[in-house]
């Protein structure tokens, strides 16, 4: 398989994600119960960034734009760690007003950027992914609040381990496949990633939509 068939392989896996993703908005896991176990928190943490599609268009989209960019993959671990932290807050009592809006929000940001094929300075996407991660991490804390230790320590491991593997997995795609900022395929995938994020605020906005 060459490069660029490799690149569409990757751009048409990501669209397909994120149609499969759209109607498992709800963004609970086992059916909304609270996780009780080492094995139900692990598996929640999972599964919560792939059933919503707000989520995973912003997990594709920091991939994307790490692997056109030719940016450091310590920007992922950012984002990870920023979310990880947005859970703590939220655990912990901490009060974000909006902030599914500004998940929303944030995947029609970071659409529009990797859409415009224009390059961003490195501090530009670590102050988007950072700020954005403590905002997607308090509402992935909300399918955890109150549970015990133990459910919420794995978690916050399953959320480690499938974000990490996202973002940095797509990055890695979209490396090897040679295409640049202002290529046609990641313009595309910012483009659908933004039509993610439309569609989610619109989710905000107008509850029935």
């Amino acid at each position: 398989m060459t490069m660029s068939s490799l690149s569409r392989t990757a751009f048409f896996g990501i669209f397909a994600l994120l149609l499969m993703a759209a109607p498992a908005s709800a963004h609970h896991m086992m059916d909304g119960e609270m996780p009780s176990t080492f094995a139900m928190g692990f598996l929640s943490g999972l599964g919560h960034p792939v059933i919503g599609a707000d989520h995973l268009a912003f997990l594709i989209a920091v991939g994307v734009a790490v692997g056109v960019g030719g940016l450091s993959l310590a920007l992922p671990v950012l984002f990870v760690a920023a979310s990880a932290i947005g859970v703590a807050f939220h655990v912990n009592g901490f009060n974000l007003p909006g902030a599914e809006l500004i998940v929303a929000s944030s995947v029609a940001i970071v659409g529009v950027l990797i859409a415009s094929g224009r390059a961003m300075p490195l501090a530009g996407w670590a102050a988007l992914f950072g700020l954005a991660g403590l905002a997607h991490g308090y509402a992935y804390g909300e399918s955890i609040f109150g549970a015990e230790p133990t459910p919420l320590g794995a978690y916050l491991l399953g959320l480690v381990v499938i974000q990490s593997a996202l973002t940095v997995g797509v990055a890695m795609l979209w490396r090897m496949s040679g295409f640049n900022v202002s290529a046609i395929a990641p313009r595309l995938a910012g483009a659908a990633v933004l039509g993610v994020g439309i569609a989610a605020i619109i989710g905000q906005l107008v509850p029935a939509a």
